[in-house]
């Protein structure tokens, strides 16, 4: 398996930054949810026309790829739904020229579970998909929100026969927001699961609280372990959402840990095996 970060969790690094983390950790990817102040990756200019070939070329000879393109588009709570889409199709555009292999979509903004239109939703999802068909892209749609529900996704994914369809399995949100064990959710979803997020978290006073890997009760050693066992070899990417939650601790500190942490609990597994 892979290992990466998302950029959402270090808002306030530059690019360079960003690289050098990577690189010193042996990180295999990057995750694009924002560089610095800009959070679309359609706006942030190392990715222009100007200087996309130099970010691309730099990343390669590092050994370091770009997995995916974490957009905003909410599929279930649209308020400008030509807009919206022709977001998202811009972002399957700029992921195919780069050769970046996923793009993420959501059925709500939000990762607790709120009213959301599902039954639109998966019309958009399917237009997406369509449209993404032929160019090397594959649409994911994260397990958050109503869809952190396993069945629920389950059902959603059905009838949507693609070859860009698939699911960002983050770990936490179906444990978490419907107890889920990793069983469950992967039972249901095994086989479009082609991407996952990875965090910890623990409930304190009745409130959510983000903390190292870990440090919290999010099972992610089984669901790793699950993964491992069914021939996974994608990316698990560290989601630290420094950027929502800016007092949470920094990345040199987290990132830095995550690998560490993620290295040991490989070598477990697969000497287990």
């Amino acid at each position: 398996m892979k290992l990466g970060f998302s950029t959402i969790g270090c808002p306030e690094w530059k690019w360079s930054e960003i690289v050098d983390a990577a690189r010193d950790m042996c990180i295999d990817g990057i995750e694009i949810r924002g560089v610095e102040e800009e959070l679309n990756a359609l706006l942030i200019r190392l990715f222009n026309a100007e200087n996309a070939e130099n970010t691309m070329s730099g990343l390669n000879s590092l050994g370091i790829e770009i997995p995916m393109l974490s957009t905003s588009v909410a599929l279930g709570k649209m308020q400008d739904e030509k807009s919206e889409m022709e977001e998202a199709k811009k972002h399957i555009d700029f992921a195919s020229r780069l050769k970046i292999s996923y793009i993420r979509v959501l059925i709500d903004s939000k990762p607790e579970p709120t009213e959301a239109d599902i039954v639109k939703a998966k019309e958009r999802y399917r237009e997406l998909c369509r449209y993404a068909e032929g160019k090397h892209v594959c649409v994911l749609v994260e397990t958050n929100g109503l869809l952190a529900d396993s069945k629920r996704m389950a059902e959603f994914l059905d009838g949507i026969n693609s070859e860009a369809r698939g699911v960002l399995w983050d770990i936490h949100h179906p444990y978490r927001y419907y107890h889920e064990t990793p069983e469950e959710t992967f039972s249901r979803l095994k086989n479009d699961i082609k991407y996952v997020h990875v965090k910890d978290s623990a409930m304190h006073d009745g409130k959510l609280e983000y903390r190292m890997m870990g440090f919290g009760d999010v099972p992610v050693f089984d669901a790793v372990k699950l993964l491992h066992q069914n021939g996974y070899e994608g990316y698990l990417t560290l989601e630290w959402v420094k950027r929502w939650h800016p007092t949470l601790r920094d990345p040199d500190v987290v990132f830095y840990h995550y690998q560490t942490y993620m290295e040991t609990l490989l070598s477990e597994i697969e000497l287990g095996a």
